[in-house]
């Protein structure tokens, strides 16, 4: 009886300790975590990623399911797949913090609706950002990238005791510095020319004090704003490809993984 519930506790944890790291990781992820999808349909997607990938996993060794000490192995699953998915969300709030600069720097910022991801206020520009953004992450296949480096993470840090280390937690927050750096980059060529559109209006000002500047300053900067966001939409997928290659560098140095992995192929 004893040989026959321990093959028991160790077929349910081969399945449910694969699931808590999967699911965690939906439960962030781009897409997948939004409070647009269903938590039905992310419960379903990650018991079927789960069944599906559990057979090829290395097998789980010095893991007591109804020990004490599996809580901790739970914990560790869950970190490191919050981990992942909080990699895709730093990359989307990249071109959100495009979307909010620009759109303050050009009195577009005044028109504002709920984010379907966070289900706060934002503007309207960002918003249009993140949707851009979110459709090129799905027509390079990010979501089967990410798929797959999960699958691969398993092979590179086993369910145990042991997950992602200090030092990558810190790399995983100071990467927040280049989010922002990122969003800075993407915007810089907006701010410069509403700054100088801004210094145009002063000169205009300066050298006709009878010149009412409010009248005509904020219809002329929102029309120009609107021609300056249309010229920022070039190069979109550069900046995309540039920032979304440094989030699968840093999930490789976090996940121990040898980078670059291709989506083409899943599983």
């Amino acid at each position: 009886m004893d040989i026959l519930f321990d093959e028991i506790s160790q077929t349910i944890a081969a399945y449910l300790l694969p699931f808590f790291r999967i699911s965690s990781m939906l439960m962030v992820m781009v897409v997948f975590g939004a409070n647009t999808t269903p938590t039905r349909v992310r419960l379903m997607l990650s018991v079927a990623i789960t069944m599906a990938v559990a057979p090829i996993l290395p097998p789980i060794e010095n893991v007591e399911l109804m020990a004490l000490s599996s809580v901790f192995v739970i914990l560790q699953q869950m970190l490191i797949g919050v981990s992942m998915g909080f990699v895709t969300l730093m990359v989307m709030q990249t071109f959100v913090l495009t979307g909010q600069i620009i759109g303050m720097q050009t009195s577009l910022g005044f028109a504002s609706m709920v984010d379907p991801g966070s289900g706060a206020q934002t503007p309207v520009v960002s918003n249009f950002f993140l949707l851009l953004a979110t459709l090129i992450f799905l027509a390079v296949d990010g979501h089967l990238l990410m798929f797959k480096m999960l699958v691969a993470s398993f092979e590179s840090i086993p369910i145990s005791n042991q997950g992602i280390s200090i030092a990558n937690y810190r790399a995983l927050a100071e990467w927040g510095g280049f989010m922002f750096g990122a969003a800075l980059t993407m915007s810089i060529s907006a701010i410069i020319a509403l700054l100088l559109i801004n210094l145009s209006f002063g000169v205009m000002t300066r050298a006709s004090p009878q010149l009412n500047i409010f009248s005509i300053g904020f219809p002329v900067t929102m029309v120009s704003g609107l021609f300056i966001l249309w010229l920022t939409l070039g190069p979109i997928m550069e900046h995309f490809d540039e920032v979304w290659s440094a989030a699968q560098l840093l999930l490789c140095d976090i996940l121990l993984l040898q980078c670059p992995l291709d989506s083409s192929v899943v599983f």
